[in-house]
């Protein structure tokens, strides 16, 4: 489930330009925020399929996907210390919005002791990405509380698609360190879950 890497720049924006419009948002500048969402849409896009990619089964566009994050990301107080931190910042609303999509899901399959009986393979698939996404988001959150660092140099890599060099900016740490953290929550994942994430 490996990501394809974020393009490193913007036919239509550096990724100075991006910085400074991330820096006019922060400071309450609206139309700053309506051009940093103009000119990293398509990236945004995307990340959005991207992280749809083996979610197929659940009902929720990548489009559906990007709206919702956008709206979280609109009721947040905005902290971008550069381009990087943004999309990394949206990969996180994104993974939030596909575990809330996938328990209500499941919430709703149970019923209030309802018995449901199906025989639609889409509804089985649908419920089966479910609970593997539920399990991943455990298993991230379990992994934060004994090695914090080394979740979020996960996530960068497989959720937000960045690139070593963006995650050890982004983190505040050197290349070889990610690449070391990389290997420990590689092995730590698949011990938990039984299987590679990749």
């Amino acid at each position: 489930m490996a990501l394809s890497h974020l393009p490193t720049s913007s036919a239509a924006l550096t990724q100075s330009s991006l910085t400074q419009l991330l820096g006019q948002w922060q400071q309450g500048d609206g139309l700053a925020f309506e051009k940093v969402m103009q000119e990293t849409f398509r990236d945004l896009q995307r990340m959005a399929k991207s992280r749809m990619y083996g979610n197929e089964d659940l009902t929720l566009s990548p489009a559906d996907l990007l709206n919702e994050a956008v709206i979280r990301v609109m009721e947040s107080q905005p902290d971008y210390k550069n381009r990087a931190h943004f999309f990394a910042t949206m990969s996180l609303h994104m993974r939030t919005v596909l575990v809330d999509h996938a328990r209500a899901r499941s919430a709703d399959k149970r019923g209030a002791g309802a018995v449901h009986v199906t025989l639609s393979h889409a509804t089985n698939a649908e419920e089966s990405m479910a609970t593997e996404l539920i399990a991943l988001d455990q298993a991230l959150t379990a992994l934060e509380k004994i090695d914090a660092r080394g979740s979020q140099v996960l996530h960068l890599t497989y959720f937000a698609g960045l690139s070593r060099e963006e995650i050890a900016e982004v983190v505040g740490i050197s290349v070889p360190t990610v690449d070391r953290e990389l290997r420990f929550t590689r092995a730590w994942l698949a011990e938990t879950l039984g299987h590679d994430l990749i």
